[in-house]
């Protein structure tokens, strides 16, 4: 595609890693289209949000951030503003009702017709939605942000349908990826430079199924694993439902596939996982982590929760404590249940009040970073590999890197030693970081 302008981007980026991704492919076509990045809203000609609508704090964030741009807009005619993602498919044309500056909207499944939107509104400003389901986003460009980790789609969208998600509503119907072009862009990155691979979708366990016994999620790891270049592979999310003793075994015998678990459990109710859809018991998950910790002694598991689903009683809650204690997750993300329009667990009754839903959020939290600090001092003196990734967030003076098990670690060395494999030393340990020395 020949360049069409000589224009600046800035991309608003919200949301999961698989959001960052569409938007290095926006990024990319962007780029190809002859425009150069901007960090300054000022100076762009294009203005685009790549939105998340997982919670309802996020989709407020977001309309609060278009709407702050009213007056430049007003300024300069001339601006383009778009929103794509996950909350532009959702709310479609009530995007162009709520923010009228707003010049476009591109649902999860176009972002391919990005280039083609952009050259349709020079010759032509009129307001354009297009959230079809029926596109292609293979062999698009892209440009990869800056770091040691590429981010990589095997599946797009989710079949499961948990009762309070509404990615199924807005990403459609899980489809895997053809092998051959997984392995292309894997083999692309380690070219650019990129030590490490992070496998997206949002039921990675499943990929495959929908590829008529072509491959499954262990023959692409240990597919990968084989390819020269490449340090390690991580993968999210993980359905707890779906993940086989094969795919622990062959995290275990990998050399490059990283030994942390994520594996999201929502809640320690069977009462509530059924009301979620789920697809598994409490007894059945406790199982799995049984099985991880003695296959792969060495492992990591952390999970999600999602406090205060309609009808949580105090004993499904303390069911939850009691989960976490006998689990002993490295970390955990908590949620407070955000109800989400067009999903069932938002039309269900008993819906718990929001004090006592922050209360049990600080409870859990208590809970998890007991366990976290206790995990993370037995670390105290311990050798570990991590891959350096750059200059620590809290003191520029420092480097910071991950170890295999997806520990932060903060450590005094050369900048030289940013995307290198080296083995530090752990002196101190925090809730949720590590210090270390070099070796």
């Amino acid at each position: 595609m020949e360049s069409m302008t000589t224009g600046k981007f800035l991309l608003k980026v919200s949301g999961c890693q698989m959001s960052f991704r569409d938007a290095e492919t926006l990024a990319g076509q962007l780029q190809q289209a002859g425009y150069t990045a901007t960090d300054s809203e000022t100076n762009a000609d294009v203005i685009i949000f790549q939105t998340c609508c997982v919670r309802d704090t996020a989709e407020r964030k977001i309309y609060g951030q278009i709407n702050q741009l009213k007056a430049l807009k007003k300024e300069r005619p001339d601006l383009i503003i778009g929103m794509t993602g996950c909350l532009a498919q959702k709310d479609q044309n009530k995007v162009l009702k709520l923010c009228p500056h707003v010049d476009f909207v591109l649902g999860t499944q176009r972002l391919g017709e990005l280039a083609q939107v952009l050259a349709n509104l020079s010759t032509n400003r009129h307001r354009i939605v297009d959230t079809q389901e029926d596109g292609n986003l293979e062999s698009l460009p892209l440009v990869r942000a800056k770091g040691v980790r590429a981010y990589v789609n095997i599946t797009y969208g989710c079949s499961n349908f948990c009762t309070y998600c509404i990615v199924p509503y807005v990403r459609g119907p899980e489809r895997s990826r053809e092998p051959e072009a997984i392995i292309t862009e894997v083999k692309e990155a380690i070219t650019s430079g990129y030590k490490e691979i992070m496998l997206l979708g949002q039921n990675v366990n499943t990929y495959g199924k929908d590829l008529d016994g072509k491959t499954d999620f262990v023959n692409l790891l240990q597919t990968l694993d084989n390819l020269p270049g490449l340090s390690r592979v991580r993968y999210m999310t993980s359905h707890p439902r779906d993940f086989t003793n094969d795919m622990i075994r062959a995290v275990r015998d990998s050399g490059t596939v990283c030994e942390h678990f994520h594996l999201p459990i929502q809640s320690g109710s069977n009462r509530i996982l059924s009301l979620m859809n789920r697809g598994y018991t409490r007894e059945y998950y406790l199982d799995l982590v049984t099985t991880i910790k003695t296959l792969v002694p060495e492992a990591s598991i952390t999970t999600d929760f999602i406090v205060g689903f309609p009808g949580e009683t105090d004993e499904d809650f303390a069911d939850t404590l009691d989960l976490l204690e006998k689990a002993r997750f490295d970390a955990a993300y908590t949620f407070i249940f955000s109800p989400r329009q067009g999903t069932k667990a938002a039309t269900l009754p008993k819906q718990v009040p929001s004090r006592v839903k922050k209360e049990r959020l600080s409870r859990l939290n208590a809970v998890q970073s007991r366990v976290s600090r206790d995990i993370n001092q037995s670390l105290l003196g311990k050798k570990v590999q991590i891959l350096v990734e750059g200059p620590s967030k809290n003191n520029p003076e420092k480097l910071s890197g991950r170890t295999r098990t997806n520990k932060l670690v903060h450590f005094s060395g050369s900048q030289e030693l940013i995307g290198q494999l080296v083995t530090v030393c752990i002196k101190r340990a925090f809730t949720w970081t590590l210090h270390g020395e070099l070796l």
